[in-house]
């Protein structure tokens, strides 16, 4: 499966995006409210500068503590994150997921921001694929 069919299963979602200068409790209120684990980093919403994941939140409390809450995010960000290609596959983007450990892919087409992918969504996709293959496979051996 590619990432434009994960894509189109979720939806016409807009992607979250965050700027540059927010501060990282303005960003946790977002991720909360919104019930979505990462948050792309960008000043016009197409160009993706960088990314910002709950993990980093909490890996960031746990070392400086609550007051890193004030700090703006772009010291806790991940700067030019890993993307996808809309003509990317699923085991491609699953492998760069797991080898990088994260879970949220920003979607770039022609260097603008198109979409986000997260690991349940990847796995899913490859979920609903296996099931089809399985299908497919019992009915050519049952003969149908």
């Amino acid at each position: 499966m590619l990432v434009q069919q994960i894509l189109k299963a979720k939806g016409d979602t807009p992607v979250v995006t965050i700027k540059p200068g927010t501060l990282v409790s303005d960003a946790a209120r977002i991720l909360a409210e919104r019930r979505i684990g990462g948050l792309v980093v960008s000043r016009d919403g197409e160009t993706v500068e960088g990314i910002l994941s709950e993990r980093d939140i909490v890996r960031s409390l746990a070392v400086r503590g609550a007051s890193c809450l004030a700090e703006k995010i772009d010291e806790m960000m991940t700067r030019n994150p890993v993307c996808a290609a809309k003509q990317d596959s699923s085991d491609v983007v699953l492998a760069r997921m797991t080898d990088g450990r994260f879970r949220h892919m920003p979607v770039v087409e022609n260097g603008k921001l198109v979409g986000i992918v997260t690991i349940g969504d990847v796995v899913s996709a490859r979920l609903t694929e296996l099931s089809m293959e399985k299908d497919a496979l019992q009915g050519m051996i049952m003969g149908h």
